[in-house]
């Protein structure tokens, strides 16, 4: 750890109160921002979608289970693959005993993949994983929604990530968050994604990382998240 400079806690209280007004500031500014995200317009989705469950093939409407939100984790985990992607499943630490209480605002919670339920099915029970978890292997919904870019991919659509377009792949999957509404008619649509450092606030263990002096300490250059390990594997 780089040497810091010590205070005594006088003047270790002032510089606090001084950071407290950053961070209050910021909170305000993340509410605005949040706001903002709420009045997004909303995109019909006409195309229908089939997800393999172990309850059998379901719709893009079953997943609300009921509920007029549904938020859909994109998890990187390609029908090819040997094993999912581990900053993925850092992500998926944090979602045990999520949906019940995102239920009660009316939210239903799916992690969606590309590999067949066979495959997700025993890392599900290896993790521990209480979630739901399904497969969009019989569909183009992961290449829709910008998060699929293997043979699936459409030929004649460009290849977009973040939302901005790129000229080469070099992988197959990369993760995601999509929001969806349904109306009263019954109709769904698309209301917000997120990508790449988007999904930030969605994990607390990086929270938590960044508390401390250290902070989350990876390298400039090359995969900043090389030190994760599926965490029965640390």
């Amino acid at each position: 750890m780089t040497e810091q400079n010590t205070a005594t806690r006088e003047e270790w209280l002032v510089a606090r109160r001084a950071l407290l007004e950053k961070e209050k500031a910021h909170t305000r500014m993340k509410d605005e921002i949040t706001k903002e995200r709420q009045a997004l317009p909303w995109v019909r989705v006409e195309k229908e979608y089939s997800f393999e469950t172990p309850e059998g093939p379901r719709s893009l409407a079953d997943l609300f289970q009921g509920h007029s939100q549904l938020i859909v984790y994109h998890f990187m985990y390609g029908a090819e693959w040997k094993n999912p992607c581990v900053s993925c499943s850092l992500w998926a630490d944090n979602f045990n005993g999520l949906p019940p209480h995102l239920a009660q605002k009316d939210i239903g919670f799916v992690t969606v993949s590309s590999a067949p339920l066979a495959m997700i099915a025993p890392f599900k029970t290896r993790m521990g994983w209480d979630f739901d978890w399904v497969s969009s292997e019989a569909s183009t919904f992961n290449a829709d929604f910008n998060v699929g870019f293997g043979p699936g991919h459409p030929t004649d659509a460009p290849l977009m990530y973040n939302f901005r377009e790129v000229e080469n792949m070099q992988i197959d999957e990369l993760p995601g968050i999509s929001v969806f509404a349904r109306g009263e008619d019954g109709a769904i649509f698309h209301t917000y994604s997120a990508y790449s450092r988007g999904l930030d606030i969605t994990n607390s263990a990086y929270s938590y990382i960044d508390m401390t002096p250290r902070g989350r300490d990876e390298p400039v250059e090359g995969n900043k998240m090389g030190w994760v390990k599926h965490r029965d594997a640390y």
